[in-house]
């Protein structure tokens, strides 16, 4: 993790933002679309109704990528990476690992966590 946190104020002001990545995205979009998301939304959803399901469901580019690079990652992850971590191989490359330890997002998912109801999604 970070050696420094940045928190938030007391109290939650529109004035008040996480900075935004070099892109120019704020922090707090970036996490609500992709973790939050998925978390509260999609990941329930697949549960309840099954991945083939959603991506029946999708727009027709996100069900065509769907469906294009599913087997992609599909057989990197069972041909290449399952075996590594299988043999215990490290990472020839571990600037990957370091960029994701240290990157900010961190420290805004774990502002949001504390702000999320305790609540569980169900979709019936």
């Amino acid at each position: 993790m970070r050696s420094t946190t940045r928190s938030p104020p007391a109290t939650r002001s529109a004035a008040w933002s996480w900075p935004a990545n070099a892109s120019g995205h704020p922090y707090s979009e970036i996490a609500n679309e992709s973790v939050i998301e998925a978390v509260d939304s999609l990941n329930p959803y697949m549960h309840a109704r099954g991945i083939a399901h959603l991506v029946d469901n999708c727009s027709t580019t996100a069900r065509l990528g769907a469906r294009k690079w599913a087997p992609r990652f599909d057989h990197l992850l069972t041909q290449q990476t399952y075996p590594a971590l299988d043999q215990h191989r490290p990472s020839s490359d571990p600037t990957p690992f370091a960029a994701f330890e240290d990157h900010p997002i961190h420290d805004v998912l774990h502002t949001c966590a504390q702000m999320r109801p305790p609540v569980d999604i169900f979709v019936a």
